[in-house]
């Protein structure tokens, strides 16, 4: 062992611990793998560990980082799940975790047993034992909705009384798509050819090869069942349609548990403590429910939701009203800044015009007491621009937020869509990419910049066309809503927001244990009546009956640093959308609400409330931490153009399924009761109610 180094982690309760510890050689954990293995003495407590960790050179890499990740969350998932019952020595127990380092790395408890690589042939007597305990553990999985794509000889542990499943870091989701993974005849045809999605009853191919192995003492074929699998009772009787080459032919873990130990699929169901979230999925279907029976508000009947003018647009700057001038049109000069008139009427050829208009500025002059600024031409000249808000307290990273998201749109991210985009102006958005993107995707903490005015900051906007062909503006705005004030331009603002983000930052909304670290690093404390910015703004938005109408999206933020907390863990290790499903829309939306119900409290739900149509998303800008004002692996966007595809499909520029009202609110099922509208003329009255 080492001379002692100080060790700093999150313990499985989320609390932070400090110890000296003593580490043993290290070696590779199974090639190629990335992740590095070696013993580990505590000294705190004289406790014996296995560290299992990634270098500095692969943690620099997403893939290496994902697997670490994807082994610590399954690994503390389970501990959360079995801490208390019997079937905790089934899979290794996790000490604690440390994934925002430079060399990120997992503590757990000295392996219990060897792998069952190391016999060569086992006991006739050990055989049901072992069997009862793989199918034990894979019935705890299946019912998590895990699949353990690394089952091998390598990775199942044996003492002699007890199996220990290992190899969490080749876990996938039931459902997800197939990657090649593993050795034959261990994987299943399947997988190793990444056909289809994941079931559990791959893992029963595996783990009826590892039994054929340790029955026989040599490894079966790659595609089917063994030759000689009547020479051996038990395994035929049992396991003959484990090596089915297809899942569906197979039967499920719980189907084979029943068969060595009866009646243990069912103990299980009994012993896994029970869902505490459902109240809470109750509360958001109820919730749901009453939106769909209250009808959209009519825009417009009071008065309030008077816009610009015919022709005006809402200078993003200095939030009057302006129309395009073009005695007023300028065009970068050598220096960059917009010194040079353009007048277009000498310009003959369209081409040409089209293209001199599309680089050129208008100066406003709507308010001769504000600093001196420009609007892009093609920001005028597209109708009416959808304005974007993004509303939260200044810490909450709004701003690395839409920074990525933005990024996200520039590269593609709406194709599969079928929306393209374009810059409203070249030179502005090469200088945002510049300013703000190259430096974010590096691993660059972005400093705050600054506001022209009190309360909202214009970002970026770009030329989005939709799957017709037509093109409109959308302009993105940080809105300081706790900065706002009663003015004129205020409530204009206000009155032109189309879509709304509220982003929650975890660190002031859930009073998890996990999260007290980083509080005490950023110097905040939980705030149990909400975000202020979320109030505010609310409160200044004109109501036209019980609800707001403006689509919204909340999102948690630095949802990174729950990646391993339940729900978000499942939708944070999702891979970024290609097409929008309103039941998962839906699902993810429940679980937000869920989570943030339970533990931050309804002021933080605010938004969800008051507005009809509002979804709820997690994401994370970076994928981790700063430290030192940089983020040691870079930043790596997770989920972060999930938002803005719901409030563009909400405003019917990307079409889903349903329609744009069934992807916020849902579609009433066929028990449920909706009152009939009143009507002008005759055709019932408005007590009466259909089903």
């Amino acid at each position: 062992m080492s001379r002692p180094d100080k060790l700093e982690f999150t313990s499985p309760s989320g609390r932070r611990r400090v110890t000296p510890a003593r580490f043993g050689p290290e070696s590779r954990r199974e090639r190629p793998l990335p992740q590095l293995i070696r013993n580990c003495v505590l000294d705190d407590e004289g406790q014996q560990c296995v560290q299992v960790r990634l270098s500095a050179a692969d943690a620099a890499r997403p893939a290496a980082r994902a697997l670490l990740d994807t082994e610590a969350g399954t690994a503390l998932r389970l501990h959360r799940l079995l801490e208390d019952t019997e079937y905790a020595p089934l899979f290794p127990r996790v000490v604690g975790y440390e994934p925002d380092t430079a060399e990120p790395f997992l503590l757990y408890a000295a392996p219990r047993g060897l792998p069952a690589a190391r016999t060569q042939v086992m006991a006739a007597s050990d055989q049901q034992r072992f069997t009862r305990d793989l199918m034990l553990a894979l019935c705890l999985l299946d019912g998590q909705g895990l699949v353990p794509r690394g089952l091998s000889p390598a990775t199942v542990l044996w003492d002699g009384a007890r199996v220990q499943l290992w190899g969490l870091e080749a876990v996938t989701g039931t459902g997800r798509p197939r990657a090649p993974w593993g050795r034959p005849p261990f994987c299943p045809p399947e997988q190793r050819r990444g056909e289809g999605l994941a079931d559990p009853r791959d893992a029963v191919w595996s783990a009826a090869q590892v039994l054929y192995r340790l029955v026989t003492g040599r490894p079966g074929p790659a595609d089917g069942p063994p030759a000689d699998l009547a020479d051996h009772r038990v395994l035929d009787r049992t396991l003959r349609r484990a090596f089915a080459p297809r899942a569906a032919d197979r039967p499920t873990p719980a189907q084979l548990l029943d068969l060595v130990a009866p009646g243990s699929a069912a103990r299980i169901r009994l012993t896994v403590p029970p869902d505490e979230t459902r109240p809470h999925r109750e509360a958001f279907e109820e919730a749901l429910r009453l939106k769909r029976q209250s009808p959209p508000a009519r825009s417009g009947a009071d008065g309030t939701a008077a816009g610009p003018g015919a022709g005006e647009v809402l200078c993003p700057y200095c939030l009057e009203n302006i129309r395009l001038d073009l005695s007023k049109l300028f065009v970068a000069d050598e220096t960059l800044q917009y010194r040079r008139k353009l007048d277009p009427s000498g310009i003959t050829s369209l081409v040409s015009r089209h293209d001199a208009m599309r680089g050129a500025v208008q100066k406003c002059t709507a308010n001769p007491s504000f600093p001196e600024h420009f609007i892009p031409v093609p920001y005028l000249t597209y109708g009416r621009p959808l304005t974007v808000a993004m509303v939260g307290q200044s810490s909450t990273g709004k701003s690395h937020l839409l920074t990525q998201m933005i990024a996200a749109v520039t590269d593609g991210g709406l194709e599969p869509f079928r929306l393209k985009w374009q810059s409203v102006n070249p030179e502005q958005h090469a200088r945002f990419v510049r300013e703000r993107v190259q430096p974010l995707r590096g691993g660059k903490v972005l400093d705050h910049t600054a506001a022209l005015s009190d309360f909202a900051r214009f970002v970026e906007a770009l030329l989005i066309t939709d799957a017709r062909g037509q093109v409109r503006p959308v302009g993105f705005f940080d809105l300081g809503g706790e900065d706002l004030v009663r003015t004129d331009a205020a409530l204009r603002f206000l009155l032109g927001v189309d879509a709304l983000i509220f982003v929650v930052d975890p660190a002031l909304a859930l009073p998890l244990p996990q999260l007290d670290h980083v509080r005490e690093r950023w110097g905040v404390e939980v705030n149990r009546d909400g975000d202020l910015a979320f109030g505010t703004v609310l409160d200044r938005l004109p109501k036209n009956g019980p609800y707001l109408d403006v689509p919204a999206a909340v999102v948690l933020g630095k949802a990174d640093l729950l990646r391993f907390q339940p729900p978000v863990d499942r939708w944070l290790a999702r891979p970024p959308a290609t097409s929008l499903d309103p039941a998962l829309v839906r699902e993810e939306s429940r679980d937000v609400y869920g989570l943030l119900r339970r533990h931050a409290g309804q002021a933080w739900l605010r938004p969800f409330d008051a507005i009809r149509r509002c979804t709820l998303h997690v994401a994370s800008a970076t994928g981790g931490q700063e430290a030192g004002g940089r983020y040691p692996a870079g930043a790596e966007p997770r989920r972060v153009l999930e938002p803005l595809l719901a409030l563009l499909a909400m405003h019917g520029l990307i079409d889903v399924p349903g329609g744009a009202e069934a992807l916020a609110v849902g579609e009433p099922p066929v028990i449920e009761a909706v009152p009939w509208e009143e009507t002008d003329g005759s055709g019932g009255s408005g007590g009466e109610e259909r089903q």
